[in-house]
């Protein structure tokens, strides 16, 4: 038993801010929330402090503040050459409802001279279809390094990149999900970091009311940004359904709302299979599937700056065009 008072662990203050109880705990400010994640990601927190800063963030829901403060510090730790990317296109959530035809929307796009840098956490969550099963399957280049995925983007105009490749102490943190039994906020925080400063940076968030969040937190941040309700969590526009995005374009925010694409809705897969996507790719039919390709080309296309029926006349052009283009520049 010790008779010295130990002294206080420098990461304590902001797990007590965070956790002091109803009228004592607040939001983190922007520097604080910069200060803390640079901590966690330098390795100044023991793992009992990361888990409880992960658990009492998603208990109080992260304000735009702390999001914004939280990517300020990975990005000044990022060490990425420059790199000019059109759109910068995070998948972590996986599909479970219907097959990731998001794929085909970048693939087709990145065809067509959009570059497009990918970038995801891994098969973290059991019954889902992650980004980073597919790329072989459907030949998207899968970098480990940014001399690869910068290659990649000159060659193919489309890379994906593991976070892990370019930021493991957030991996690490996505990690977490299987050790503290639930998703902690690293998962909506990683939607956020375009870290080649994409022209654009497109952002899907299923949970209602966590959009107009993060496209503030983009807002602050001095991005350009979409943020969607997308299928699964993904970016996926749902063609049965109305879309709304949620913009940010030199500090202003604005609004849309995109009709449903189809008079009523397509009967859910009975299961998923991943080779109906190459099937699909080379020149089979899906009604669903292609409605939400086009849609989501069309969210792109949007996020450069094209009015709305402008970027769906270009996206099915593209789409009627993919296989032409395919054999020829593959």
């Amino acid at each position: 038993m010790s008779v010295i008072t130990p002294a206080e662990h420098p990461f304590a203050v902001f797990v007590r801010i965070l956790g002091k109880g109803k009228r004592g705990a607040r939001d983190l400010t922007r520097e604080e929330a910069r200060e803390a994640m640079g901590m966690l990601l330098d390795g100044k927190a023991e793992d009992t402090q990361l888990g409880a800063f992960l658990m009492l963030l998603r208990h109080k829901e992260e304000s735009a503040e702390e999001l914004a403060g939280f990517t300020e510090a990975v990005r000044e730790r990022l060490k990425a050459p420059a790199i000019a990317v059109d759109i910068d296109w995070p998948t972590y959530a996986g599909k479970k409802r219907h097959l990731p035809w998001y794929l085909l929307a970048a693939k087709c796009l990145a065809r067509n001279g959009v570059r497009i840098f990918m970038h995801g956490g891994g098969a973290h969550t059991a019954g889902r279809m992650y980004t980073e099963q597919q790329l072989e399957l459907l030949d998207i280049p899968r970098c480990e390094n940014w001399a690869e995925a910068s290659a990649a983007l000159d060659q193919r105009n489309l890379a994906f990149m593991p976070l892990g490749a370019w930021m493991p102490g957030l991996q690490h943190m996505i990690d977490q999900r299987n050790i503290l039994g639930l998703r902690s906020p690293i998962h909506s925080l990683a939607r956020i970091l375009n870290p080649l400063g994409a022209r654009c940076g497109l952002q899907s968030i299923f949970h209602p009311g966590y959009q107009a969040n993060h496209r503030e937190a983009s807002r602050l941040l001095g991005d350009t940004s979409i943020v969607i309700k997308g299928e699964g969590g993904e970016i996926e526009v749902n063609p049965d359904g109305v879309a709304h995005l949620y913009g940010t374009q030199a500090g202003e925010s604005w609004d849309e709302d995109w009709p449903a694409l189809s008079p009523q809705r397509h009967v859910k897969p009975a299961q998923l299979d991943p080779q109906h996507l190459l099937a699909v790719w080379e020149g089979g039919e899906d009604a669903y599937g292609e409605l939400a390709v086009v849609a989501t080309m069309a969210l792109a296309l949007r996020g450069l700056g094209q009015p709305r029926d402008a970027a769906f006349a270009q996206a099915r052009e593209f789409w009627m065009n993919r296989i032409y283009r395919a054999k020829r520049l593959v």
